[in-house]
């Protein structure tokens, strides 16, 4: 019980924070390298990813130009919760008793005595993290950036 109430006194909580804003970063930089991964691929016209309209024979268009755009995430918020309850609790009984006994010519006397110290521990812990990811369109100056390209393929 003695490591438990150490571990739970000496929480490193400054390094929890330290790495919550690492993780938070690091999702933030593999969301936004996965959603221009996403452009570029709606950006392209040709076997797999273009669209070809009937009537339009021969003609492979991107999902850019067909006003697809790709979705982009952000972490607005995040929280750490951490909740800790600890109770102790120490009683303590002492208890004498004696009994005495006289007979002819003999005396006798007994003592009993007792004493006990109880100890009660009561330890919980608990803790959560809470991330909101909100979808947000395209900066614009990419999507206008991915047209053009998407339209110097369609002239090629």
């Amino acid at each position: 019980m003695e490591k438990q109430l150490e571990a739970v006194t000496q929480a490193p909580l400054p390094q929890m924070v330290e790495e919550l804003g690492r993780a938070i970063a690091n999702a933030q930089h593999s969301m936004d390298r996965s959603s221009v991964e996403i452009a570029q691929m709606m950006a392209r016209n040709d076997e797999g990813y273009g669209v070809e309209l009937s009537g339009e024979e021969g003609r492979r268009r991107s999902l850019l130009e067909l006003g697809f755009s790709p979705t982009f995430y952000q972490i607005t918020d995040a929280t750490v919760e951490a909740k800790v309850s600890l109770t102790m609790g120490k009683s303590t009984k002492v208890s004498v008793g004696a009994s005495v006994g006289a007979g002819y010519g003999i005396f006798s006397a007994s003592v009993d005595a007792s004493y006990s110290s109880k100890f009660s521990y009561d330890l919980s812990a608990s803790s959560s993290i809470k991330a909101h990811f909100v979808a947000v369109p395209s900066p614009s100056a990419l999507a206008r950036l991915l047209q053009s390209e998407s339209k110097d393929e369609t002239e090629d």
